[in-house]
């Protein structure tokens, strides 16, 4: 994919829909229809919210399934999350990205080529993390050959360190994994997070993230994905090629909670003033 022309800016801010529990969830109601009902039209005005505060893009993932299947979710689960990704495609223009927790890469890149969707963010790509899922592995051979099967062009945004988990390798592995995500597993942007949701990336270990990007030789954009606020966007970008934003942009900074068109609006604002 070509990343600013994706987006139409060289440093892009991608709004999350997080979908409450789908059909089949533990946290979703009996209804199973209900459960659909209230999924689509969240998603659809979370998607019109972040369209009408300013964002470059949407991701899309099905955050209210916890506790998530490792890397294989069931067929009812694509089924939902295809719907949700059709409602948004209908409310929204934008860009539009599909993230399937915990970490089925194959099920988010038939979402997308299904819905026409731009791109997809694989949590565990190359390498291995102890998770809550037990140890996920990452699966890059079957990801970008199944991205070549469907004939697609989506890209793959990839994490390294990724939240929520800890490296199966020895100390300082994760520092040199950017070439092995970005060069061998052909990630089309890497994605750089902290600890866990809405948690602030420590800015020295991006710039590690970057510098390690450089001396590589490589130009693959470095996004950040949690923790990101509207005081903190210009510290980010300072360093980032652009940011995933959730909890920030929610009523009362609640990850859960519906999108505040304000607070995306206060954050874009922001980000226009250094970029």
């Amino acid at each position: 994919m070509e990343f600013e022309a994706t987006f139409g800016t060289d440093a892009p801010l991608i709004g999350m829909v997080h979908l409450p529990p789908l059909p089949g969830a533990p946290k979703a109601p009996d209804d199973g229809a209900a459960a659909m009902r209230a999924a689509l039209d969240r998603a659809a005005s979370d998607a019109r919210a972040l369209d009408r505060g300013g964002v470059d893009g949407i991701m899309v993932e099905n955050f209210g399934d916890a506790p998530f299947y490792p890397d294989d979710v069931p067929k009812h689960v694509v089924a939902s999350v295809t719907r949700a990704a059709t409602a948004i495609a209908e409310a929204t223009d934008l860009p539009l990205g599909i993230n399937v927790l915990r970490n089925d890469a194959d099920a988010a890149l038939s979402v997308a080529a299904a819905v026409g969707a731009d791109y997809v963010r694989v949590n565990v790509h190359t390498g291995a993390r102890v998770t809550d899922q037990g140890v996920v592995q990452g699966a890059a051979h079957e990801t970008i050959r199944l991205r070549e099967r469907l004939g697609v062009d989506v890209g793959v945004f990839a994490d390294t360190d990724v939240k929520h988990s800890a490296p199966l390798a020895a100390e300082g592995h994760t520092a040199e994994s950017f070439a092995d995500t970005a060069e061998r597993g052909l990630a089309d942007a890497v994605i750089a997070s902290g600890r866990g949701t809405g948690e602030a990336m420590d800015l020295a270990a991006l710039e590690a993230v970057a510098d390690e990007r450089d001396a590589h030789g490589l130009d693959t954009p470095v996004l950040v994905g949690s923790g990101v606020r509207a005081d903190t966007i210009g510290d980010v970008l300072a360093i980032a090629d652009g940011a995933i934003v959730g909890t920030a942009l929610k009523k009362d900074g609640e990850t859960t909670a519906p999108v505040d068109t304000d607070r995306v609006a206060a954050l874009v604002e922001r980000a226009d003033e250094v970029r």
